[in-house]
């Protein structure tokens, strides 16, 4: 399936998200919006302000926390969720039997499904499976992202081989066994009552060729996934799923499939496993998108969030079934979906939080931040909160200036700078060794103060004939920058190189942390605690 790069919003492409990967990049789309339009920005850490009060999780990397100041009122944000989604709301989100328990009182369908506990033997959950019937579905109870999540169960062989899988192999001894619900899975982004963004979510596939390997296909598909700002951190993983799912209809890594043969990996259509984002926002019924409003009405607390739906199209009777409630959704497939529109969920966010800044909508300049100064002091430990220069709204001019000169004796690049940055101006210069170019990109509020920068790039020398001017609407990013340099390059590869270094040990750091509790004393003497808790829940 191919990308579709011409729908994806011109102010969020590839180049100026680079920086803001996974769970930055949800952070930075909401962040940068609410910026442009002259709200005052700050990055905090973690427990700082009003974080103290907010339940976050894994914010030891800076990037996930921050707030957003206007004249009337300040709110703080952790990822996509801001500070009108409360604690109560982010729990039930996170317990998904209470959840169900939730929408069951507001006559929101959910899967039939029982939750088993540690203590529960095999045997138990496979007399309930013959009570209920196939296919099922087993889920771990505190899994995220798809991970261990086992669909269309249909026979004891197969029910054997996922209770064993989930319970013993990856360690997920609390499972909900659920029955199977037929039908495609939608992503629908709920902003107050109204639905603003809604992604089917296609499980991992390949497109046959007639002369690679399902091996090889995976391979090109991951370099077209490495595209996507969204998609790039998410690659189709080959694990002991994909391979046992594959060996069901008899084939393996090795097989190739013949031209235009689509073959799926999975069931599971989890984005973050290597599943498909496909906007869907204009064909779905208003029934579904009213079931998703619904849902998040139904839980308190719950302004905003994501509502999965697997519904039936086939069957005119069918209204949607909901299995899971988001309040910390990623917005990355809606924003930049595989094919179709990329919906502006951030914007819609901002509205609600901040509807007086509704009226700078049409005032935001094309510009953007760097996000990696924006974080470095955080990284580094000598602040607990920094904030981000604030621009001024209003309508901004840009023009592209293209030099057709010899200009390499000339240190015109560094003299270039100089100017722009004593105009007060943004953009870029970049050189090309190969067409003896120099390519620059202005921007500012005051035409006059562009057309002084021009007159000061004539006075280093330039001939006006050799100059090209015209208009654009680029984005640009704050500051003036020197592209495609040496320096600039050689500090691109060591902001990566540091930049993966903290991202290896913030993982080992918080699975030292996870293993350690589950191993601790405490976790196992107040286990018949938390057995007990769960049982008179299910009673009252």
């Amino acid at each position: 399936m191919e990308e579709n790069h011409a729908e994806w919003l011109s102010h969020l492409s590839s180049d100026i998200v680079a920086d803001a990967h996974g769970n930055l990049l949800d952070a930075y789309v909401i962040a940068l919006e609410g910026w442009r339009r002259g709200l005052t920005l700050r990055w905090h850490v973690k427990d700082s302000e009003k974080f103290k009060d907010m339940t976050t999780w894994f914010v030891e990397r800076p990037g996930q926390l921050f707030s957003l100041s206007s004249k009337e009122r300040t709110h703080y944000f952790f990822r996509t969720r801001g500070d009108k989604v409360s604690n109560e709301a982010v729990m039930i989100g996170k317990d998904k039997e209470r959840t169900k328990q939730v929408l069951r009182t507001a006559s929101i369908s959910t899967p039939e499904g029982e939750k088993f506990l540690e203590h529960d033997s095999d045997e138990v959950i496979r007399e309930y499976v013959k009570s209920i019937g196939y296919p099922v579905a087993i889920k771990p109870f505190d899994g995220s992202f798809g991970n261990g999540v086992i669909t269309n169960i249909t026979e004891d062989g197969k029910l054997n081989d996922a209770i064993s899988y989930v319970r013993n192999e990856l360690g997920y001894k609390e499972v909900l066994v659920e029955r199977h619900v037929f039908g495609k899975e939608f992503r629908i982004y709920v902003v107050g009552d109204e639905a603003v963004g809604a992604i089917n979510r296609i499980p991992p596939n390949v497109l046959g060729d007639g002369k690679s390997t399902i091996a090889e296909l995976i391979q090109k598909k991951n370099n077209e996934r490495a595209k996507n700002p969204r998609l790039v951190s998410c690659p189709i993983q080959v694990n002991e799923e994909i391979k046992r799912f594959l060996s069901y209809s008899g084939l393996d890594l090795d097989f190739i499939p013949v031209k235009d043969q689509l073959l799926y990996l999975s069931e599971k259509s989890n984005v973050s496993l290597g599943g498909d984002p496909i906007d869907i926002l204009d064909e779905l019924p208003e029934k579904i998108l009213d079931i998703a409003v619904r849902a998040i009405k139904a839980i308190p607390g719950l302004d905003h969030g994501a509502v999965d739906v697997i519904w039936d199209e086939n069957n005119e009777d069918s209204t949607g079934v909901v299995i899971e409630v988001n309040p910390t959704a990623q917005l990355g497939g809606i924003l930049f979906p595989m094919v179709g529109k990329s919906r502006d969920v951030p914007s819609a966010i901002i509205d609600y939080y901040f509807p007086e800044s509704k009226e700078n909508k049409s005032l935001k300049p094309n510009l953007y931040f760097d996000l990696e100064e924006a974080l470095e002091p955080l990284r580094k430990k000598i602040a607990t909160c920094t904030r981000v220069a604030s621009i001024k709204s209003g309508d901004y001019y840009c023009n592209k200036i293209v030099i057709h000169e010899q200009f390499k004796e000339k240190n015109l690049t560094a003299e270039i700078k100089k100017i722009a940055i004593e105009y007060g101006l943004y953009g870029y210069v970049k050189e090309s060794n190969l067409d003896h170019l120099l390519e620059i990109v202005i921007t500012g509020l005051d035409r006059k103060l562009i057309n002084d920068f021009l007159c000061s790039l004539y006075n280093l020398g330039i001939d006006k004939t050799n100059i090209l001017l015209s208009e654009c609407d680029q984005p640009v990013k704050v500051g003036f920058y020197v592209q495609n340099s040496k320096e600039e390059l050689i500090h691109k590869i060591h902001q990566s190189e540091k930049k993966l270094s903290n991202m290896v040990r913030e993982k080992n750091k918080a699975s030292k942390l996870y293993n350690d509790m589950l191993n601790s004393r405490l976790w196992k003497i107040t286990r018949p605690v938390r057995q007990l808790s769960y049982l008179m829940k299910k009673i009252f």
